[in-house]
């Protein structure tokens, strides 16, 4: 199914990297893109000695709303520049409450765009913005490197293949992406030697290769590092402009626990991942 649609979570500060790639990309396949700011509202501590001060309160709630304001703004004129078909929405949560109403706005489009968490300006909830968004939303995720992205029509895609479920819904929703890439590469990760014959990744190899892509198959056996390194190694060797890949988590008590390679490769990307749940 094409990309038409496509829903953006905003950063609140900064260059807005995620966004201009939802833009740019939204170009690319000529989808409608939805800039989302996310206000976060103050909640009082329930330990609190004494009730908050009223003006406290309504300060503090001021200054949420006129960031995700500014944010959306910054959105509409990076809409009007690309010349896209657009529009911008504001959603209220509670800082530290449930996401309910940004999953409302995330779950009716083909694809999210959100922006990595930037350690030098952190903001609030943003991790477990891309958890639940990944986890919950039933919808790919497209993860933007806070650092930014020059390439926004990947041509030199790298697929994380093993066989699994969140791998394969991940190249799923990837179809029509890898089919404008000049190159796309399945990368099989063997911790130990595969008794199996044959070539590992054949087979999803040669479904893509049947949709007309320019498909190798890479396998690395017996890595001297994690698979998230593995993977971070190879995209900086071959120069990837995009890696497609199964997001693997779970939750409990609301409280999400990823995969270690998918936090890793998320914590350390360079490049946009692709990942669906």
């Amino acid at each position: 199914m094409p990309i038409k649609d496509i829903l953006t979570v905003l950063d609140l500060a900064g260059d807005q990297p995620a966004a201009k790639y939802a833009l740019e990309f939204g170009r690319v396949h000529d989808a409608h893109v939805t800039g989302l700011a996310v206000s976060f509202e103050p909640v009082v501590p329930a330990f609190a000695a004494a009730p908050m001060p009223v003006d406290y309160l309504q300060a503090a709630h001021d200054q949420a709303i006129a960031a995700a304001k500014d944010a959306k703004d910054q959105f509409d004129e990076f809409a009007r520049l690309v010349g896209v078909k657009n529009e911008s929405r504001l959603a209220e949560i509670l800082t530290g409450g449930p996401l309910d109403n940004v999953l409302a706005h995330c779950r009716p489009t083909d694809l999210v765009v959100i922006g990595q968490s930037n350690p030098d300006k952190p903001e609030p909830m943003r991790e477990l913005l891309i958890e639940t968004i990944l986890f919950e939303s039933g919808v790919p995720v497209l993860l933007v490197p806070y650092i930014g992205s020059k390439s926004f029509e990947p041509k030199n895609v790298l697929v994380g293949w093993d066989g699994s479920s969140t791998a394969t819904r991940a190249i799923l929703s990837a179809i029509p992406v890898l089919e404008k890439a000049d190159k796309v590469t399945v990368l099989v990760i063997e911790k130990k030697a595969n008794s199996q014959a044959g070539q590992p990744g054949a087979e999803v190899a040669n479904y893509l290769a049947r949709h007309n892509m320019n498909v190798t198959i890479d396998v690395v056996s017996n890595p001297q590092t994690g698979v998230a390194d593995t993977v971070l190694n190879y995209v900086t060797d071959n120069s990837n402009d995009l890696v497609v890949m199964g997001g693997y988590g779970h939750s409990r008590m609301r409280e999400f626990l990823f995969g270690g390679a998918t936090r890793e490769i998320l914590e350390a990307m360079t490049v946009p991942v692709l990942m669906a749940h």
